[in-house]
């Protein structure tokens, strides 16, 4: 399996993702459910109606009361989660600091790949979609073993398209998706970024959790340039010729700013941004955003 190395899987196979928030399944497991059942965590009390099982009265509440009340709990359960990968032209960059030399795509699509990986060991249901300028590839959670290796396939055969509107893909996709589930979001996040904010408010409306792990190049975040240079854009090919010492304080600028409205408006949302710097091996990567996500808990 190119996508999941043996090395890779030692490190991953030791983890474990649990959903922060409440989640709809389908089997027993171990995150819980927005539906109540008989498990160890109260929820809340109701009036006893007929049929109710009797072992869930609650004795000090009634004698309190002068009425029957019974004992609700969150049911605990398999999640939901479907990944999003962005596969637009930009997606193709290839930073001469990468690990491995990975373009953002191909790092993309090892992270994607390790955690198909580690929700099917964990019997949750898994989906994937691929997506440039529309949907290019959307399959629906599913929690057989079968389904890591049809989403590994379709991560395989994965080229880099043209433009990219991660907005517009992420309304349709909220809209899609029709339970309660985690939203794995692996892009690079080219755009607007109120309207990529308003997207993810989206997934939130809905009452997805969100986690998006933006993958970005260690010279698209730092700039190591001080020299003239020519720049092509991944998406429409046209390139330029500047002075990188001349823009350089300014490019760091907008960058940071763009990083600090986006960080900001994905915590007001509660949604989990990591950013993600391709010069990171992806397995230690993921290992740190998930042992990052459960301290956080």
């Amino acid at each position: 399996m190119r996508l999941l190395p043996s090395d890779a899987l030692n490190k991953i196979g030791r983890l474990e993702f649990l959903a922060h928030g409440t989640v709809d399944g389908f089997i027993s497991g171990k995150h819980r459910s927005a539906r109540k059942g008989a498990s160890v965590e109260f929820a809340e009390h109701r009036q006893y109606a007929p049929g109710d099982d009797l072992r869930n009265l609650d004795w000090k509440l009634i004698a309190r009361r002068q009425r029957f009340y019974v004992k609700q709990y969150v049911d605990e359960t398999n999640l939901r989660a479907t990944i999003l990968l962005d596969t637009s032209g930009s997606m193709k960059f290839r930073g001469d600091l990468s690990a491995a030399h990975f373009t953002k795509l191909e790092y993309g699509q090892y992270l994607a790949a390790s955690l198909a990986y580690l929700l099917v060991q964990q019997q949750d249901a898994v989906g994937f979609v691929s997506y440039d300028t529309k949907v290019n590839v959307y399959m629906s959670a599913k929690a057989q073993p079968a389904q890591l290796r049809r989403v590994l396939t379709e991560l395989d055969g994965l080229k880099p398209g043209g433009d990219t509107d991660s907005a517009a893909v992420i309304h349709e996709i909220a809209e899609r998706i029709p339970h309660r589930s985690v939203i794995f979001l692996i892009s690079d996040l080219f755009g607007d970024v109120e309207e990529i904010l308003n997207a993810l408010h989206h997934f939130r409306f809905r009452h997805h959790e969100v986690i998006v792990l933006h993958v970005m190049a260690e010279e698209e975040i730092g700039f190591p340039y001080d020299q003239m240079i020519q720049f092509e854009d991944a998406e429409s090919t046209e390139r330029l010729n500047v002075d990188a010492t001349a823009i350089r304080r300014e490019y760091l600028a907008r960058v940071h700013a763009y990083m600090e409205r986006l960080e900001r408006g994905c915590g007001e949302m509660s949604i989990t941004h990591e950013l993600l710097s391709t010069r990171v091996p992806f397995d230690q990567a993921l290992a740190d955003v998930l042992v990052k996500y459960h301290v956080g808990r």
